[in-house]
């Protein structure tokens, strides 16, 4: 789970948990999410060994193996203890806060995610994802991604990331505040 560390107020529980899970899952891991290591794609699988088999398989077939550098670093991330990671959640929460409620004060409908570090907000009426995205770029200066970047599910959505620094988060939900719709 990409975002296990990453939560507001309670841990998700694993798929491993559920009775027999063992027997038929594996659970994905990466250290991309919980240690700001976005992009250098490096994490583990667990769970049921014959899948893991089967995946290791497959991924002799992909590539040799991960960038030394990057399994240091992951290493290291590793050795840290949960302080780090604490500070993080504290970080995200505080952030998920301020644009949470400034979203709403202008009425726009947050899809309120007790994990990750990234909001999604439902578009006006009246805008396409990419729309909205283009309206708050060229009138505000704000970038967000809009939602059809995801696949057809996520048409009629925006996302905003959460890993900008809260004094910046803050100066975006002030000009959002401006808007009306």
């Amino acid at each position: 789970m990409a975002y296990s560390e990453i939560y507001a107020s309670e841990p998700p529980r694993s798929i491993l948990e559920f009775e027999g899970a063992k027997d038929v899952a594996i659970e994905f891991h990466s250290l991309s999410k919980t240690y700001n290591m976005t992009g250098w794609r490096i994490g583990m699988a667990v769970g049921n060994p014959s899948l893991i088999a089967g995946l290791g398989k497959i991924k002799t077939n992909v590539d040799s193996g991960q960038f030394q550098a990057i399994q240091e670093a992951g290493i290291k991330a590793l050795s840290l203890d949960d302080s780090v990671v604490q500070n993080l959640r504290d970080i995200y929460k505080e952030r998920r806060k301020v644009m949470t409620e400034a979203l709403k004060a202008i009425n726009l409908d947050v899809f309120e995610s007790d994990a990750t570090f990234y909001l999604w907000i439902k578009v006006p009426k009246g805008f396409t994802s990419a729309g909205f995205a283009e309206l708050l770029l060229d009138k505000l200066a704000i970038v967000v991604t809009p939602g059809s970047g995801f696949g057809e599910a996520g048409e009629g959505y925006f996302r905003i990331s959460l890993t900008v620094d809260t004094n910046r988060l803050k100066e975006a939900a002030d000009r959002i505040k401006t808007l009306t719709l």
